[in-house]
Order: structure tokens, then C-alpha cells, then sequence
């Protein structure tokens, strides 16, 4: 009798979940752009088109060391990093090398992000407020090393859409885009309605680093023009904080890795 009480009543519990993360409704058609590895093509290619369609978006870097950072044929430099800044978009944390937090004790997690922190103010960009786990992979012993750092957002993978009331903020899912899966992006695309949030996950534009996870420009610019043409509100992950209150956001909504 009491589970079957608990069960009748969760759907109040998430309602009052609802009134209290939600600044203001989230509109249809909300997409959030993000972009790991600090690829090369990311200023060359993707920076040009974002400005053409006026779309915002967060860059998440780290410094590789397979293929090595050094090699500016396939990633960006810090200049290049800044000049992004400049141009208005988001530049977010995805640690120094590109380190699974499954691989990190709490430590070395604390001086990756430090690391990318310190590179952002010497290159007069903001201190980073949102982070994205490399490999997707996630540990929970990162959650409080990210929240005494004052981190706001952590996004992960899953491929599915995000949903404000339930999704813990440091567990953000998003949908990978590819060059062979055109057909699932259109339908995340749809999903982006009733509170959600469709948050993509992106790479090269192409990728000159990491071939397996390449979007041609061709395909990324189709993209770009239906979200367009069909009026979607294109943002950066810090844009977010408009209609989610995070503080409350984290200490009332649990982590679950799936749902």
C-alpha cells in the first residue's frame, strides 16, 4: 500500500519539481549547440556559419594529446580559442588532455579543469561555468568537484532529450551528431517541445582529428538553415540559465545516469 502511494504520487513531486527549477517556461523549439576537442574547423568553418544564421553555441576545449595540441592543422590554438570568445560564443571546460573522469581521482580532476581555467585568464576569457564529460564517460565522485568549483551545467551523451525537471544539471544528455545519422538528428529536432530541450553534441565541421565522429560542412549548413527556416532559438548552454534556476536545479533533482 505505501509503494502504491509513492508510485500515485511522484507525479506531484515532479510537478512541484517543475514550479521550483523553472525561472520561466521553456519555449518550443529550444537547441543548445555545443562543440568538443577545440577542432580546427570549429573557427574556420563553424564560427562563419553561426554568425551567418545568428545562432549562439559553446565550445568546449581541451588539449589533446592524440593527435598532439600542437599540431594547428587539426586543432585550434589559444588565440584562435579567444577570438571565438570575442566573437560572442561560450567557451566551456572539457579538461587539460581530454581525461576521462573515470580515470581521475578528485585531485587530478580539480587540476584539469584548473588548467583550462587558468588558460581562459591569460587569454582574457571568462572562467569556464560549463562542463563536458570526454568520452561522455561519468564518475559521481566528479559531481562535488564540480559544484565547489561553481560549475553550472555538465553534459553528457545519451542521446536523448533534456529535460529541465528531471535531468540533474551535472547529467545533461544530448544527442551526437554524426555524419551517418542525418535521420536521427531531424527526429531529436522534433523532440525539442513540452519543457524539453534538444542539446547537441558536435565535433569537426569536419573533423581533421578524429574522423569517426566527422559532420561535413555540407550537412552541418543543412541543418543549421531548417533550425533556420523553422524557427528554432539556437543558444549557448550558458543561455540556459535564463529559464533554469541551478542552485535549485542541484539540490532538489537526483542523479540517474539513464532514465
Amino acid at each position: 500500500m505505501k509503494r502504491l502511494l509513492i508510485i500515485l504520487l511522484l507525479p506531484l513531486l515532479f510537478q512541484s519539481a517543475n514550479a521550483q527549477v523553472l525561472k520561466k517556461p521553456i519555449p518550443d523549439k529550444l537547441v543548445v549547440l555545443s562543440f568538443d576537442d577545440a577542432v580546427v574547423t570549429q573557427f574556420t568553418v563553424v564560427s562563419h556559419l553561426l554568425k551567418k544564421y545568428g545562432f549562439g553555441a559553446t565550445f568546449f576545449v581541451c588539449e589533446f594529446k592524440d593527435p598532439p595540441f600542437s599540431d594547428k592543422s587539426k586543432y585550434l590554438s589559444w588565440e584562435l580559442i579567444a577570438q571565438l570568445n570575442k566573437m560572442g560564443f561560450e567557451i566551456g571546460n572539457h579538461t587539460q588532455n581530454h581525461t576521462h573522469v573515470t580515470k581521475m581521482d578528485s585531485t587530478h580532476f580539480a587540476a584539469e579543469l584548473t588548467y583550462i581555467e587558468d588558460k581562459c585568464k591569460e587569454y582574457h576569457i571568462p572562467k569556464p561555468v560549463n562542463f563536458a564529460y570526454p568520452g561522455y564517460d561519468f564518475s559521481e565522485r566528479a559531481l562535488n568537484v564540480l559544484k565547489a568549483k561553481g560549475y553550472e551545467f555538465a553534459r553528457a551523451g545519451f542521446d536523448r532529450v533534456y529535460d529541465p525537471t528531471i535531468d540533474h544539471p551535472y547529467m545533461m544528455p544530448s544527442f551526437t551528431m554524426l555524419a551517418t545519422n542525418k535521420q536521427a538528428m531531424y527526429d531529436a529536432f522534433s523532440e525539442a517541445k513540452n519543457g524539453k530541450v534538444v542539446v547537441l553534441t558536435i565535433h569537426g565541421v569536419p573533423d581533421v582529428a578524429h574522423a569517426w565522429v566527422n559532420t561535413p560542412p555540407e550537412l552541418f549548413e543543412e541543418y543549421l538553415k531548417y533550425l533556420h527556416d523553422n524557427h528554432y532559438k539556437v543558444i549557448a548552454m550558458r543561455d540556459l540559465k535564463k529559464y533554469i534556476d541551478i542552485d535549485k536545479a542541484l539540490q532538489i533533482i537526483p542523479v540517474i545516469k539513464k532514465r
